[in-house]
């Protein structure tokens, strides 16, 4: 396998993953360049192009909140895990073990 079609199969794999971990991570409320270097230190890079487009959906969705702080400077939106995101990233975290532990005992 060469090592494109390898970083195509684990981008694959991380694409959905990503949903969960913003879901986790604005837990405590926080805006998109917060959380891209958050999803980055903790082993999701993603970028900008993938991520506001999904924080956007997330929102429309009811999965999370917002709101914009225009105390500072530049004014930012800040987003926030509603208790229907908490309740799917609950979910979710429970069904990717569950994938997780399935996949460990195949042969």
């Amino acid at each position: 396998m060469s090592e494109d079609e390898f970083d195509g199969h684990l981008q694959e794999l991380r694409r959905g993953t990503v949903v969960l971990a913003s879901l986790r991570l604005l837990r405590d409320a926080g805006y998109g360049y917060g959380l891209l270097e958050q999803l980055s230190a903790a082993g999701f890079p993603t970028d900008s192009n993938t991520l506001y487009p999904l924080l956007r959906r997330l929102e429309k969705q009811g999965f999370l909140t917002s709101e914009w702080n225009t105390e500072e400077a530049r004014p930012r939106k800040f987003y926030r895990t509603s208790d229907a995101g908490l309740r799917l990233a609950d979910t979710l975290t429970r069904d990717v073990q569950a994938i997780a532990a399935a996949a460990k005992n195949l042969p």
